[in-house]
């Protein structure tokens, strides 16, 4: 039994090597909500990988950190001695927030196994000890720069192109990478941007030999979507329309996808994870690890959890430098044949730099015993 004596939350900010644009808009700063979990015999670290707006989802930092402060961290606390599988529980007065939830899950998570000396990617049953990497390219102001930064990264050895795509900037300017790359593992991401009646730009789309098509429906259409499915040959991934395992099933029981994106954060935290994964599993339907450009706290936790066996796809897991010109942690790098390595040691085996942290933090609030 674990009992969480404080949580401490911070807002960071770290400027971005490039701006990030997708059909959402564009990105220059990463900011997130960091917490610490102290326990009696450890701390631990989780990051929200909620934005500065609710764009991708309904949750956003500002909601996110009034959640996490006036509801659940306090709950947390109050809850005396608990098990990692008994945090959910705690949890479940407040309705939905899964991205505020998985911030302390994950948290609670990494400490307890940090008192017991254990990786989280052993917890989770990992069978690997790296993982295959792709990268999430974000929609160029021409077709002439995405060729360019698609070469570039393919010149670091990233495994898999995901190309930003939104009506209007799509079949042509995947056309060009296609034909410029014709054999590499090349997959596009519409953030939700089209409707059903736009099936003709992903039948153009099915000339081009995708991995996947990834979210091209708005998030609750996953009906529209196995419409669509049934009239294209790529195989369609859903993104935002996976809430939880129960979600996953539910689609893929319904045809809505073939692949299943999974972003732990997005899920409600790891064990929600491992869930989605393995319903996955069950369906023979592959999985891989989709990124929300986090620092190196939450990269460590997606690197736990893409060592799974039915994360059999590469990920968005990509170095640290893609993002940032220094990570709050020790830099994650690629290593040979495009892979990167599991963290070995306890929890998520990182920890943030102290002087970088307080270098980066905008806010700070702690609750608990200090």
């Amino acid at each position: 039994m674990t009992r969480v004596r404080s949580v401490e939350l911070r807002l960071v900010r770290l400027p971005l090597v490039r701006p990030f644009r997708t059909s959402f808009g564009e990105m220059r700063d990463k900011e997130c909500i960091l917490a610490r979990v102290e326990t009696d015999d450890a701390e631990g670290w989780g990051e929200c990988v909620a934005g500065t707006e609710p764009d991708y989802s309904e949750e956003w930092n500002a909601g996110a950190w009034l959640v996490l402060r006036d509801l659940l961290a306090p709950a947390l606390i109050s809850a005396g001695d608990v098990e990692p599988g008994d945090v959910e529980g705690v949890f479940t007065f407040v309705r939905g927030n899964p991205m505020a939830k998985a911030t302390l899950i994950d948290a609670f998570l990494d400490a307890h196994l940090r008192a017991l000396g254990r990786s989280l990617a052993e917890h989770l049953g990992g069978t690997r000890d790296r993982v295959e990497c792709g990268v999430s390219v974000g929609i160029q102001p021409s077709t002439e720069a995405l060729l360019e930064l698609v070469a570039v990264y393919l010149g670091e050895g990233y495994r898999r192109i995901k190309l930003k795509i939104e009506p209007g900037l799509d079949v042509d300017r995947v056309r060009a990478v296609r034909h410029a790359h014709p054999d590499i593992l090349l997959s596009v991401d519409a953030n939700a941007a089209y409707t059903l009646d736009d099936a003709g730009v992903f039948r153009d789309l099915d000339e081009c030999n995708l991995l996947m098509i990834e979210q091209p429906l708005h998030h609750e259409d996953v009906v529209e979507h196995a419409k669509l499915q049934a009239l294209i040959r790529s195989d369609l991934c859903l993104d935002e329309s996976i809430r939880s395992a129960g979600d996953a099933g539910a689609a893929i029981e319904l045809g809505a996808c073939r692949i299943v994106n999974v972003k732990q954060g997005r899920v409600g935290g790891v064990p929600e994870s491992k869930r989605v994964h393995d319903v996955c599993a069950s369906q023979n339907v592959p999985v891989w690890c989709g990124g929300m450009l986090e620092t190196g706290i939450g990269r460590a936790t997606n690197l736990a959890v893409a060592a799974m066996p039915n994360f059999t796809l590469p990920g968005d897991i990509s170095a640290s430098r893609r993002y940032f010109a220094e990570d709050l942690t020790e830099p994650f790098e690629l290593g040979p044949h495009g892979t990167m390595a599991v963290p070995t040691g306890p929890g998520t085996g990182v920890k943030p730099d102290p002087t970088r942290l307080e270098a980066a933090t905008v806010r700070v609030e702690r609750a608990g015993k200090e």
